[in-house]
Protein backbone atom coordinates (compact mmCIF):
# COMPACT_ATOMS: atom_id res chain seq x y z
CA UNK A 1 0.00 0.00 0.00
CA UNK A 2 1.22 3.46 -1.44
CA UNK A 3 1.27 6.41 1.46
CA UNK A 4 2.32 9.82 1.96
CA UNK A 5 2.82 11.04 5.99
CA UNK A 6 2.71 14.39 6.79
CA UNK A 7 4.18 15.31 10.31
CA UNK A 8 5.94 18.51 11.66
CA UNK A 9 2.73 20.94 12.24
CA UNK A 10 1.70 22.34 15.36
CA UNK A 11 1.05 25.83 16.64
CA UNK A 12 3.92 28.62 16.91
CA UNK A 13 3.83 32.12 17.08
CA UNK A 14 4.29 34.67 14.36
CA UNK A 15 7.72 34.64 13.05
CA UNK A 16 8.31 31.76 14.33
CA UNK A 17 9.78 28.54 11.97
CA UNK A 18 8.62 24.77 11.31
CA UNK A 19 9.50 22.19 9.43
CA UNK A 20 6.92 19.93 7.45
CA UNK A 21 7.63 16.60 6.98
CA UNK A 22 5.96 14.38 3.91
CA UNK A 23 7.08 10.42 4.00
CA UNK A 24 6.54 7.98 1.86
CA UNK A 25 5.60 4.52 2.27
CA UNK A 26 5.19 1.45 -0.58
CA UNK A 27 7.39 4.01 -3.26
CA UNK A 28 9.94 6.44 -3.80
CA UNK A 29 9.48 10.03 -3.80
CA UNK A 30 12.86 10.14 -6.13
CA UNK A 31 10.72 9.28 -9.17
CA UNK A 32 7.73 11.99 -8.43
CA UNK A 33 6.81 15.54 -8.16
CA UNK A 34 5.85 16.37 -4.62
CA UNK A 35 3.70 19.63 -3.76
CA UNK A 36 3.03 20.73 -0.67
CA UNK A 37 -0.57 22.34 -0.36
CA UNK A 38 -2.67 23.94 1.79
CA UNK A 39 -6.81 24.93 2.94
CA UNK A 40 -7.33 27.65 5.37
CA UNK A 41 -10.93 27.28 6.55
CA UNK A 42 -13.65 28.88 4.23
CA UNK A 43 -10.63 28.64 1.58
CA UNK A 44 -9.73 27.13 -1.37
CA UNK A 45 -6.73 24.61 -1.43
CA UNK A 46 -4.30 26.31 -3.11
CA UNK A 47 -0.16 25.40 -4.13
CA UNK A 48 2.25 26.63 -1.63
CA UNK A 49 5.64 24.84 -3.15
CA UNK A 50 6.69 21.22 -5.29
CA UNK A 51 10.03 20.09 -6.58
CA UNK A 52 10.34 17.98 -9.51
CA UNK A 53 11.69 14.41 -10.00
CA UNK A 54 14.94 14.52 -11.60
CA UNK A 55 16.44 17.91 -12.02
CA UNK A 56 14.50 19.03 -8.03
CA UNK A 57 13.20 21.96 -9.95
CA UNK A 58 11.30 24.22 -7.46
CA UNK A 59 8.82 26.14 -7.34
CA UNK A 60 7.03 28.73 -4.76
CA UNK A 61 3.64 30.21 -4.55
CA UNK A 62 4.48 34.35 -4.25
CA UNK A 63 3.34 34.75 -0.81
CA UNK A 64 6.08 32.13 0.64
CA UNK A 65 8.69 33.11 -1.77
CA UNK A 66 11.87 34.02 0.60
CA UNK A 67 10.06 32.32 3.76
CA UNK A 68 10.34 28.50 2.38
CA UNK A 69 12.33 26.46 1.05
CA UNK A 70 11.08 22.79 -0.04
CA UNK A 71 13.81 19.99 -0.56
CA UNK A 72 14.21 16.00 -0.20
CA UNK A 73 16.04 13.70 1.36
CA UNK A 74 16.63 10.44 -0.57
CA UNK A 75 18.05 8.41 1.77
CA UNK A 76 15.29 8.99 4.16
CA UNK A 77 12.40 9.06 1.47
CA UNK A 78 11.03 12.38 2.73
CA UNK A 79 10.25 15.82 1.06
CA UNK A 80 10.79 18.61 3.90
CA UNK A 81 8.99 22.24 3.67
CA UNK A 82 10.66 24.75 5.70
CA UNK A 83 8.93 27.48 6.68
CA UNK A 84 10.31 30.54 8.31
CA UNK A 85 9.25 33.87 9.50
CA UNK A 86 5.49 32.52 9.45
CA UNK A 87 2.87 34.73 9.59
CA UNK A 88 -1.24 34.15 10.81
CA UNK A 89 -1.58 33.81 7.62
CA UNK A 90 -0.02 31.00 6.70
CA UNK A 91 -2.40 28.95 9.02
CA UNK A 92 -4.02 26.27 7.47
CA UNK A 93 -4.09 22.34 7.03
CA UNK A 94 -0.87 21.32 4.69
CA UNK A 95 -0.82 18.45 2.39
CA UNK A 96 1.69 16.77 0.36
CA UNK A 97 1.38 15.18 -2.71
CA UNK A 98 2.56 13.37 -4.96
CA UNK A 99 2.60 12.75 -9.06
CA UNK A 100 4.42 11.38 -11.96
CA UNK A 101 4.35 14.59 -13.91
CA UNK A 102 7.75 16.49 -14.07
CA UNK A 103 6.33 19.76 -12.95
CA UNK A 104 6.60 23.14 -11.63
CA UNK A 105 3.03 23.82 -11.45
CA UNK A 106 1.11 23.22 -8.60
CA UNK A 107 -2.28 22.51 -9.70
CA UNK A 108 -4.09 20.16 -7.16
CA UNK A 109 -5.65 18.01 -9.83
CA UNK A 110 -2.14 16.87 -11.63
CA UNK A 111 -0.98 15.14 -7.98
CA UNK A 112 -3.51 11.99 -7.62
CA UNK A 113 -1.15 11.04 -4.75
CA UNK A 114 -2.32 12.93 -1.01
CA UNK A 115 -1.48 12.52 2.34
CA UNK A 116 -3.83 13.15 5.58
CA UNK A 117 -2.64 16.62 6.11
CA UNK A 118 -0.64 18.29 9.34
CA UNK A 119 -2.27 21.30 10.78
CA UNK A 120 -0.39 24.47 11.26
CA UNK A 121 -1.77 27.36 13.22
CA UNK A 122 0.61 30.19 13.36
CA UNK A 123 -0.76 32.37 16.37
CA UNK A 124 0.35 34.97 19.57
Amino acid sequence: QTQLLESGGGLVQPGGSLRLSCAASGFTLDYYTIGWFRQAPGKEREGVSCITHGLDSTNYTDSVKGRFTISRDSAKNTVYLQMNNLKPEDTAVYYCAATAIATTRMEARLYPKWGQGTQVTVSS
